[in-house]
């Protein structure tokens, strides 16, 4: 199934060791793809997801789901970093990175609210 991005939004290319394709630019680094930009990540492994590490996704505004690839495997979350987004009306859906890759995707071309912060597979 072929899975057609909404006008304006970005897409998850590619997904591998160490890197991410996004709509046509490549990363090294994790990231966060928002609606219309991805920016890189300064998270290395899931011990790095604090609260504060998902600033720019807040400060966004405009997100209902926030999807967390958590790496190569899903994790649970500190409970303090659920509560912030809730504060913010964002729901946290962690899962491995492939599946919030894939995901986010779905989402994306639905034309949902959605962004995903994804940890790099090492």
């Amino acid at each position: 199934m072929e899975i057609k991005p909404a006008a304006g939004r970005q897409t998850i290319e590619r997904y591998g060791r160490t890197m991410f394709s996004v709509s046509g630019m490549e990363f090294r680094t994790s990231i966060i793809v928002l609606p219309e930009r991805t920016l890189a990540w300064d998270v290395r492994d899931f011990a790095d997801v604090a609260p504060h590490a998902l600033d720019a996704v807040i400060a966004h505004g405009g997100i209902d789901v926030l999807l967390l690839g958590c790496g190569p495997r899903m994790q649970m979350p500190v409970p303090e970093l659920r509560a912030v987004l809730k504060a913010h009306f964002i729901a946290l859906e962690p899962m491995d990175t492939g599946a919030a890759c894939r995901t986010y995707n779905l989402l994306a071309a639905e034309e949902r609210r959605v962004a995903a912060a994804l940890i790099a597979l090492i």
